[in-house]
C-alpha cells in the first residue's frame, strides 16, 4: 500500500532529526566534515544556495553559519529526496554537484574524489546532524607564517585546524584562499602561491569561519649594499621597524625633505594650516640642533591644533545637522573639542561616549546615540570607530570575510539594547529641542534566527553573567578600553598614522579585518604596544611620527624606490582635505567663506548665525552647513562611521571650480583682500614674486622663477599690474605644488 504525499511527509517529519539508519560510530560529522565541503565547493556562498532566497527551492545559511538549519534543509526539506539513506549515490545531495543530475551550478564535487566519499559515508551512516557533533573547532593556523620568494617562484601553503579535543587535521584542500595584494602573488584554490610582482602582501585562510593570514615576501630587483640601510638615520622604534621591512624589500630609502617642505609638511598634517612666510624663514634659518623636535612641540601646543583634531574626530564621531538640531550640534562639537584641548587619553575619551548619558544640549557625548538609534546601529557604529571593524554583514549570517559570527553580532548588540531616549520637544528648526538619553533596567534585543535573546558579550568575551544589572555599556567600555584587547589600540594608532603619512598601515584605514593585514604588521604592533605605555596619549603618539626621519622623508622617487606604494621608503603627496584646502586659500588671499545656511533634509537651507565672518571652514562644527566648495572637494557629509565617506578623487568639477570659480577669482580681486594690501605698499616686482612664493608654497622661488615672473611683472602696463599680479597668484594656488601636501 502507498502512502499518499501529505502522509509521508508528516511520518517523515515525526522521523528524529539525526535519520539514523546505521551504526554511526566513526562516520563524519555534519558540522566538522559535510559543511565545510560545501562550503569549499560554494554551494552555500552568495550566489548559489547561501542566496537569500537560495536557488531551484534549496536554501542553506551563507557559508554554513547555521549548521542546525542546513541539517534540516538538506534532509527534511522537500520530503527528504535529497537524500537516499539506501543508496546514498543517488542521492540529489550528490547526484546535483556531481552533475550526475542536470545542475545548473555545473561540477562542484568530482565523484571519485575525498569529498564525495566522505558525503557518501555521512549519508550511508545515517545523516548523524550537527547535535552530535561535541567536538568544536578552536582555530586554525597557516603555515608557513611568512615566506621570502623570488620572482616568479610558488609555494605551498598547509592549513591545520585545531580542536576542542586536542586533535589537529590538515584541511588545506577544504580551505578558501585568497591574496591579499594580487600584484604581490595570486593562490591558487589549492593553496599554492605564486609569485606576481614585487613587495609585501599576504594570503588568507578561511575555515569554517576561522582566518589565519601569512605573509608573503618578494624583494625588489633593486642592488642596494647593506651599509645604505646601517647608515641611515634612526630616531626611534619607527625607522628601526621601518629600515628593516625596506632591507627585506631592497627599497633604498629617500632623503630628508628640505626644511621648508617639513615645515609646510608637519603645520599641515598637525594643525591644518599653511606656515606663515615668517614662520618658514625663521626654521629655515635656524641652525641650532634640535630644531625639528622643537617645531614639534610649537605645532603640538598651538590652539590651532585643537581645531583640527575637533574635526577630526567630529568626522569619526558624525556630528551632523541632518541628524541633530542645533543645540545638539553645538554641544557634541563643544564636547569633542574640549577633550581635544586637554588632550584627555583616547581610552577615557572612548570610555566616555560609550557609556555616555544625559541631556543632548549639556552632555554633548549623548549625540553619539542620537545619530545611531537602535542597539544593531549602535554596535556597527562603535565597532567601527573604535575598533576599525564592520560587523554589519554578521547581522544576517557569518561574516563572510571575517571570524565575527551572526550570534556574536547579536551579542554585541545586546548590550546597546537598553539605551534609551526620551524627548526632543520644541521647533526642531529652532533647536531649542532636548533629548535625554538613560539606561533602562530591562529589554533585550532578540536574535532573529532564534528568537530568543543573544546573551550579551563583547566580540570575542565571555558573556555578562545572567544576573548582570548595571549598565551593559560600562562592562562594554572596560573591555574595549582595556590594555589587552589590541583591536582597540591598533585602530587609533592606524587613523593617526595614515594622518601624517597619507597611507594607512591598514588600508582602507578603519578596515583592520584579519583578511586585510597591515603593509608592515611588527610597526602596527609596536606603536599600538607604546600607544598603551603611553596610556593613550595621542599626543605622544604624534610625537613620535613626527620626529621620526621617515617622516622626513622626500616625497621624490628614486629609481630604486619608485615602485613603493605603502612601505614608506618616501612620503606620499595627497591633496589637500576640502576645509584645509579652504582655509589655506583664504590664508593666501586674506578673504574667508561665510557659512550662513545649514541644509535640511528636504532639500530646502534654513539661515544660521552661529558662525562669524572670522570663522574657519575647521571650525565649523556642522557637516549640514551649506558650502558648494567642500562638497566639492570631498567634504565628510558625515552620515556613516566610514572614512569611505570622505573623498580625495580629482574631478573636472574640481578643476573647473579652480579654473572659473569665485572660490579662488572673486577673492584675489576682492577690495580687501591680500592683493590690494600688497599693492599698496608699492612693492618692487622682486618682492612680489618673493612673498606670493612664500604665501603659496612656504617656500623661496627658485632663481629661474624669481627672474621668469619679475620680468613679466616689470613689462606690465601699470593699469594692468594689479590683473598681472591677480593672475600670479592664481597660477600658484591652482598649482599641484600648493593643491597637495608633499
Amino acid at each position: 500500500m502507498r502512502l499518499c504525499p501529505t502522509v509521508l511527509l508528516v511520518c517523515i517529519l515525526a522521523l528524529p532529526v539525526r535519520l539514523l539508519a546505521a551504526d554511526e560510530a566513526g562516520a563524519p560529522r555534519f558540522t566538522l566534515d559535510i559543511v565545510p565541503i560545501l562550503s569549499k565547493a560554494g554551494c552555500n556562498s552568495g550566489g548559489c544556495h547561501g542566496a537569500l532566497a537560495g536557488k531551484g527551492g534549496f536554501r542553506l545559511s551563507l557559508f554554513g553559519y547555521d549548521p542546525a538549519a542546513d541539517h534540516r534543509a538538506i534532509t527534511r526539506e522537500a520530503l527528504g529526496r535529497r537524500i537516499d539513506l539506501a543508496d546514498p549515490g543517488a542521492s540529489l545531495l550528490l547526484a546535483k554537484p556531481t552533475t550526475a543530475v542536470t545542475h545548473k551550478g555545473g561540477r562542484r564535487i568530482e565523484p571519485d574524489g575525498p569529498d564525495y566519499a566522505i558525503v557518501a559515508a555521512w549519508i550511508a551512516a545515517g545523516c548523524p546532524g550537527p547535535d552530535r557533533d561535541a567536538t568544536t573547532l578552536r582555530g586554525i593556523e597557516i603555515t608557513p607564517r611568512e615566506i621570502t620568494l623570488a620572482p616568479d617562484a610558488k609555494a605551498p601553503l598547509t592549513v591545520t585546524a585545531t580542536y576542542t579535543d586536542g586533535s589537529r587535521r590538515d584541511v588545506t584542500r577544504l580551505a578558501r584562499f585568497t591574496a591579499t595584494d594580487e600584484a604581490v602573488a595570486t593562490v591558487d584554490p589549492a593553496g599554492l602561491v605564486t609569485v606576481v610582482g614585487h613587495g609585501a602582501g599576504g594570503v588568507t585562510a578561511w575555515f569554517s569561519s576561522q582566518i589565519a593570514v601569512t605573509g608573503v615576501v618578494v624583494p625588489f630587483p633593486n642592488d642596494i649594499p647593506a651599509a645604505t640601510f646601517a647608515a641611515a638615520p634612526r630616531s626611534n622604534l619607527i625607522d628601526e621597524i621601518v629600515l628593516d621591512q625596506l632591507a627585506a624589500l631592497h627599497l633604498e630609502p629617500s632623503p630628508p625633505c628640505d626644511d621648508a617642505t617639513f615645515i609646510r609638511r608637519a603645520a599641515l598634517d598637525t594643525i591644518g594650516r599653511l606656515p606663515t612666510a615668517e614662520e618658514v624663514r625663521r626654521f629655515v634659518a635656524d641652525d641650532a640642533p634640535g630644531k625639528h623636535e622643537r617645531l614639534v612641540e610649537l605645532l603640538l601646543a598651538r590652539p590651532e591644533f585643537v581645531d583640527y583634531w575637533a574635526w577630526k574626530w567630529s568626522d569619526l564621531l558624525l556630528v551632523t545637522g541632518s541628524k541633530l538640531r542645533p543645540a545638539a550640534v553645538a554641544a557634541y562639537h563643544r564636547w569633542i573639542r574640549d577633550r581635544v584641548a586637554e588632550n584627555t587619553p583616547w581610552d577615557v575619551l572612548a570610555r566616555a561616549v560609550v557609556t555616555a548619558k544625559g541631556s543632548s544640549s549639556s552632555d554633548g557625548a549623548t549625540n553619539f546615540f542620537a545619530v545611531h538609534q537602535d542597539p544593531e546601529a549602535m554596535a556597527e557604529n562603535v565597532s567601527q570607530a573604535f575598533l576599525g571593524l564592520s560587523i554589519g554583514c554578521a547581522k544576517c549570517h557569518n561574516h563572510p570575510l571575517e571570524k565575527w559570527t551572526n550570534d556574536q553580532y547579536y551579542a554585541f548588540a545586546n548590550l546597546f539594547a537598553r539605551v534609551r531616549a526620551k524627548g526632543w520637544g520644541g521647533d526642531a528648526r529652532n533647536g531649542d529641542g532636548e533629548r535625554t538619553l538613560y539606561v533602562d533596567s530591562s529589554g533585550d534585543l532578540l536574535q532573529p534566527r532564534t528568537g530568543r535573546p543573544q546573551p550579551p558579550a563583547p566580540l570575542d568575551a565571555p558573556a555578562l553573567p545572567a544576573d548582570f544589572s548595571g549598565d551593559r555599556r560600562e562592562a562594554l567600555a572596560a573591555w574595549l578600553t582595556a590594555p589587552g584587547n589590541p583591536s582597540f589600540t591598533r585602530a587609533i594608532v592606524n587613523r593617526v598614522w595614515a594622518n601624517y603619512f597619507a597611507v594607512g598601515l591598514v588600508e582602507p584605514v578603519d578596515d583592520l579585518r584579519a583578511t586585510n593585514p597591515a603593509s608592515n604588521d611588527a610597526l602596527l604592533a609596536a606603536l599600538a604596544a607604546y600607544t598603551v605605555e603611553q596610556r593613550h596619549d595621542l599626543k605622544a603618539l604624534m610625537r613620535l611620527i613626527l620626529t621620526s626621519h621617515t617622516y622626513r622623508r622626500s616625497a621624490v622617487p628614486l629609481p630604486t624606490n619608485a615602485a613603493d606604494r605603502r612601505w614608506f621608503a618616501r612620503a606620499y603627496p595627497r591633496r589637500l582635505a576640502a576645509e584645509v584646502l579652504a582655509d589655506a586659500i583664504a590664508d593666501v588671499t586674506g578673504v574667508g567663506d561665510a557659512y550662513t545656511e545649514i541644509a535640511l533634509n528636504d532639500g530646502s537651507t534654513e539661515k544660521t548665525t552661529a558662525y562669524g565672518p572670522e570663522t574657519r571652514a575647521l571650525q565649523v562644527a556642522d557637516s549640514a552647513v551649506k558650502s558648494p566648495f567642500l562638497k566639492t572637494f570631498g567634504r565628510n557629509p558625515r552620515d556613516i562611521t566610514c572614512e569611505c565617506e570622505r573623498s580625495n578623487q580629482p574631478s573636472l568639477v574640481q578643476v573647473l571650480a579652480l579654473a572659473n570659480g569665485s572660490s579662488i577669482n572673486d577673492k584675489l580681486a576682492a577690495p580687501g583682500g591680500r592683493i590690494t594690501q600688497l599693492l599698496a605698499t608699492g612693492p618692487t616686482p622682486e618682492a612680489i614674486v618673493e612673498r606670493a612664493w612664500f604665501e603659496c608654497l612656504s617656500r623661496p622661488p627658485t632663481e629661474a622663477e624669481r627672474k621668469s615672473f619679475a620680468e613679466i611683472l616689470t613689462a606690465a602696463p601699470a593699469e594692468e599690474r594689479r590683473a598681472v599680479v591677480e593672475d600670479l597668484y592664481w597660477s600658484l594656488l591652482t598649482s599641484r605644488e600648493f593643491l597637495f601636501r608633499h
